[in-house]
């Protein structure tokens, strides 16, 4: 009798099994209980929408990049813990400090700064006692806190518009997970022009997790997507051609400041595969605004914003199209719009 057939030993699917369940692993807190739970699945439906022969070196990427901006809820929760008994934020009476401080809840759109308070009111309750509701005096600090600064947009806006009720001087701490260097410049520049226009004395300090180089200055040592080239894309190549000005193009090979990426060669195909999905998409769904950009919502003219950081909340819209765009693309990161 013949012996039974064994399925054959392929390392190349072990390693894309492997290379899906980590990533899964990573974002499985994603929009948890809003969205289904990332599994390896899902991962592989997303990843099937690129060309098989990069489909395995993108994973191997990938699974490198979100191991370093994606943001999980533990890792936000640990982070607002240590802050609550930091020295330099909270002093040596860190009970009392919280109890004079007044939380700003002033955005506009969106729901990050409502959940984010709510979750550092947990941590104070825990550790102090306190609620955020409990606290505020006048004369106390304030404290405004987000999920991340991405073009600085959002901070700037709220902060400007709250400025007329702040009575000077004032003190003002920005508490993020993590800001991009351009966006972080622009929206303090902003707020200075501001508060000189109004006459307001207000002192900021931010507070991160992390920063992200994105700055057009020091674009060979980026931690956001930047092409070194552009794809050989009959697409990609139209698209470009109806931009003002030429995109300006990363040189070298660094892994960035923050060495998200794993390796160069990585890193070029994330980058040209991301670029040419991000004009597809464009392509398929024409009711997509203006601005988004194939590698991420921008103003500027140019490729796209080029965020891969992420957290537990959201998938920005800064980050690449192909990350988050929908129907009739598969997205990895389903977005919750404001």
């Amino acid at each position: 009798m013949d012996a039974p057939s064994r399925p054959l030993y392929c390392p190349f699917m072990v390693a894309r099994e492997s290379l899906l369940q980590s990533i899964a692993t990573t974002i499985s807190d994603y929009r948890l209980g809003e969205v289904a739970s990332p599994t390896p699945a899902h991962v592989d439906r997303w990843i099937k929408q690129f060309d098989h022969s990069v489909q395995l070196a993108m994973l191997a990427e990938l699974d490198h990049v979100l191991g370093k901006t994606y943001v999980s809820k533990t890792q936000v929760t640990d982070f607002l813990t240590a802050l609550s008994t930091n020295t330099e934020l909270a002093g040596n009476a860190p009970c009392a400090f919280w109890k004079n401080v007044n939380f700003l809840d002033i955005q506009k759109v969106g729901s990050s700064q409502k959940d984010l308070l709510a979750l550092l009111s947990g941590i104070l309750c825990t550790e102090f006692g306190l609620s955020t509701s409990q606290c505020g005096s006048t004369g106390g600090p304030f404290l405004y806190l987000d999920d991340a600064v991405y073009t600085g947009n959002r901070v700037r806006s709220d902060v400007v518009d709250w400025l007329p009720a702040v009575a000077s001087p004032a003190k003002l701490h920005i508490i993020v997970m993590a800001y991009h260097k351009l966006g972080c410049w622009f929206a303090q520049k902003r707020i200075d022009e501001a508060c000189k226009a109004a006459g307001k004395d207000l002192s900021i300090t931010w507070w991160r997790l992390g920063e992200i180089e994105d700055r057009k200055a020091y674009i060979d040592d980026a931690d956001v997507l930047r092409p070194t080239s552009i794809p050989e894309d009959d697409a990609v190549e139209s698209y470009i051609s109806s931009l003002k000005y030429p995109p300006t193009l990363r040189s070298g090979s660094s892994l960035g400041k923050a060495s998200f990426f794993a390796s160069d060669a990585g890193r070029n195909i994330l980058e040209q595969e991301l670029l040419k999905a991000g004009v597809r998409i464009r392509q398929q769904a024409p009711l997509l605004g203006h601005y988004q950009r194939p590698l991420g919502n921008m103003l500027l003219e140019t490729l796209g914003f080029g965020s891969t950081l992420v957290t537990f909340r959201n998938c920005a819209n800064n980050c690449p199209l192909a990350f988050w765009a929908g129907d009739p693309w598969y997205p990895l990161f389903p977005r919750k719009t404001n």
